[in-house]
């Protein structure tokens, strides 16, 4: 390890972060990078992200474990950004042993914020109040969003309760027992307080049941406990090399995103530096992730969203169901405006775009170049809600993709349409696609010099 006043050169890592509303395939990529790196880094959301990666023709969902687990020999390293369901985690690591993955070089921080029964149970009941008050303000308007769309999975309110402080409780303090007992104890009274007035068919907590199973989690979980904003620095002055993966996507960025229907972490590539404690400027590779359509789970806005048989039809081909809930996916045409918008924000060198083959059969695919606003037309994304809700998506119609994607080994074996579609999307976001999806497994991963 250098000394502390050796001047240090940025390191040579990599960034994968989706472009869209989630799901993009960023395991996928991250598998398939993951062997030339040292160890892989998760840096925000919890277990509402499901990551799914093909090895070998078998499927493996990951939630809360980095994708980069299935690479041998590796480090996988959950991040202080992430909020951890500990007991979500010990069933995520006993299913891969089951399966005989190699999950000893999974290592968690002790800053990661725990999510426990209080906080799930408050955000279903958040959910339904907001239902239930959706356009019953006084004034006779529309009193807000409704339901923001969650997975119920805690995430928000895990959040919140990080920012309040006196109520938290971390990854490193499960091994405490006094403390888990007290901060928990401090927790359900003020929660029973608070969601008995939410509900009133509340059932109160009962602290002495939670903070026993949060020890218990503790116990199990302490050979994986560390500071991993040394560890990780530590790496990095070995010369190793780190790959940090994002969950969720920019545009559910709790910042950048379609606010309020947006997720409770930094979800872009400015996540990473508080999410792990590592600077930006250690960052030499960008990757951002998009599929070659859209697709977004829950409400909120999606200009290009299809409702027709067309729509269905990408749905059916894609897969298009949640990894984390099962839910079926919003399906919709590729929108290059808020492409371009999350390549600029998250700085990407590169992209890769999944799932091509999912499009050929569609007669006339089209891509988003612009929106209308009343009379006004504009090629800038509109991150609010409100607004993004009301725009028209000015569309440029593009070439039928040919049958035959999957079979395609190397950049050169894709015909011309195809690469035409490829090509309008480089020119219109302003960086190159290197990598192609054009089916679940490794091999159908197609991959070609930055130029």
């Amino acid at each position: 390890m250098p000394e502390s006043n050796e001047i240090r050169s940025p390191g040579s890592c990599t960034a994968v972060v989706g472009l869209q509303w989630g799901d993009e395939g960023k395991g996928k990529v991250v598998d398939l990078l993951a062997e030339g790196h040292d160890a892989t880094v998760r840096y925000n959301g919890g277990a509402n992200a499901g990551h799914s990666v093909v090895v070998g023709g078998e499927r493996y969902a990951l939630h809360l474990i980095p994708s980069g687990i299935l690479a041998k020999g590796k480090l996988a390293v959950v991040g202080n950004g992430v909020v951890v369901d500990p007991e979500k985690l010990i069933e995520e690591i006993e299913g891969l042993e089951r399966r005989n993955v190699d999950v000893s070089g999974l290592v968690i921080s002790n800053r990661a914020h725990v999510v426990l029964d209080y906080h799930k149970l408050e955000d279903a009941l958040r959910e339904d109040l907001l239902a239930a008050a959706k356009g019953k303000s006084t004034s006779g308007r529309d009193s807000g969003p409704g339901q923001i769309g969650t997975t119920r999975r805690g995430i928000g309110p895990a959040y919140a309760e990080k920012v309040n402080r006196a109520t938290a409780l971390r990854i490193g303090d499960l091994v405490n027992p006094d403390v888990v007992r007290e901060r928990i104890t401090l927790a359900c009274g003020v929660k029973n307080a608070m969601l008995q007035g939410i509900s009133g068919s509340y059932t109160p907590l009962n602290p002495i049941d939670i903070a026993d199973r949060a020890i218990e989690c503790g116990k199990r979980l302490s050979p994986r406990i560390r500071d991993t904003t040394y560890l990780l620095h530590d790496l990095l002055s070995e010369g190793k090399r780190l790959l940090f993966e994002g969950a969720n996507a920019t545009l559910l960025d709790v910042d950048h995103g379609t606010f309020p229907y947006v997720t409770s972490s930094s979800c872009a590539v400015s996540g990473i530096g508080p999410g792990t404690g590592v600077p930006p400027n250690r960052l030499s590779r960008i990757i951002g992730v998009a599929k070659a359509y859209s697709t977004r789970v829950g409400a909120g806005p999606m200009p290009t969203e299809l409702f027709d048989a067309v729509g269905e039809g990408i749905r059916t081909r894609g897969r298009e169901f949640g990894t984390t809930t099962g839910r079926p996916r919003r399906v919709g045409w590729l929108d290059l405006v808020a492409l371009r918008y999350s390549v600029m924000i998250n700085g990407v060198d590169e992209i890769a775009l999944t799932l091509l083959d999912v499009l050929p059969g569609v007669e006339r695919p089209r891509v988003c170049t612009a929106y209308r606003i009343g009379d006004a037309k504009t090629d800038r994304f509109i991150p609010d809600g409100a607004t993004l809700a009301n725009v028209e998506p000015v569309y440029h119609d593009l070439g039928p993709i040919e049958h035959g994607l999957a079979a395609c080994r190397t950049f050169d074996d894709l015909p011309q349409n195809a690469r035409a579609y490829i090509e309008f999307v480089e020119r219109f976001v302003g960086a190159q696609v290197t990598i192609v999806g054009v089916g679940p497994g490794r091999e159908q991963t197609l991959v070609r010099e930055r130029r």
